[in-house]
């Protein structure tokens, strides 16, 4: 599995860690920016990494800013991203079960590194159920846009 990479300032900390987890568990990634925690614009991080997932350069993405809720709605604007604030393991769990979310946003400011590792553990491992329901629901949220 790729994963896409992005924080803002806020999210930089976090992202360090992040790194080494993928590390660790032997993933690859690219890290989209930013490469300090000197203030700039989440968005200028973010898109590109939610476009690379869309074009299928990577199969999931990560997005790291303060609350999680800025990088969220800019994923969420590219055709093709399914982005998910996920706070606690519960949600990642089914925003992949149900929702085939193919990028993860999570509060750099709010989120301890062992709470986030368990995060993204757990959405990088759980599959999309490919239930009827959950296509059906799928289908209808990406012909709106």
């Amino acid at each position: 599995m790729k994963v896409a990479l992005a924080s803002d300032h806020a999210g930089f900390p976090l992202k360090q860690e992040i790194k080494k987890y993928l590390k660790k568990k032997k993933m690859a990634f690219k890290d989209f920016g930013t490469d300090s925690e000197e203030s700039c614009d989440y968005p200028d991080f973010a898109k590109p990494a939610a476009r690379a997932v869309a074009q299928g350069k990577f199969d999931r993405g990560i997005l790291i800013c303060g609350s999680g809720v800025g990088v969220t709605i800019v994923a969420n604007k590219v055709k093709g991203i399914r982005a998910v604030n996920a706070y606690d393991i519960y949600t990642a769990k089914q925003s992949r079960e149900h929702g085939d979310c193919n990028v993860l946003c999570l509060a750099g400011r709010k989120l301890k590194k062992d709470q986030a590792l368990k995060i993204i553990a757990v959405w990088l491992a759980t599959p999309f159920s490919n239930d009827e329901r959950h296509l059906r629901r799928i289908r209808k949220i990406e012909s709106r846009r």
